[in-house]
């Protein structure tokens, strides 16, 4: 599957409407980011499952500061529309199979009923 550009106008139907979203916050003059394109692009093609998107932060500025990037390339991995996974800091081809193969082995309901337990606590 080709990587999709997220903007202001797909962004919400593109997590809403699809199970496993990684995103990659992104911006042209960032060197880790152009090296990292390429290792993004190849571990795409191998997880047609998953929906890989961009996000420009330098033309979407108003999603990066909603999701509070201070620092770019940053993954985050949104699973049944709850984010399981944020990092910056561009990965290795191989931990970056590794991430999704782990992230996609989650049980959702387990991460439900945990967010769930941590809401209750809170009130």
């Amino acid at each position: 599957m080709a990587v999709v550009e997220l903007n202001t106008a797909n962004f919400e139907s593109t997590i809403q409407n699809n199970a496993f979203v990684v995103i990659d916050f992104w911006a042209p003059w960032c060197g880790p980011c152009r090296s990292f394109a390429p290792v993004y692009e190849k571990v795409s093609e191998d997880f047609p499952n998953i929906v890989f998107a961009k996000i420009n932060t330098e033309e979407e500025q108003g999603i990066a500061a909603h999701f509070q990037i201070r620092s770019i390339p940053t993954l985050m991995i949104f699973r049944d529309q709850i984010i399981i996974f944020a990092q910056a800091g561009a990965l290795p081809e191989g931990s970056f199979r590794a991430l999704l193969t782990k992230a996609s082995e989650l049980d959702m309901d387990e991460v439900r009923r945990k967010i769930e337990e941590q809401s209750s606590a809170r009130a």
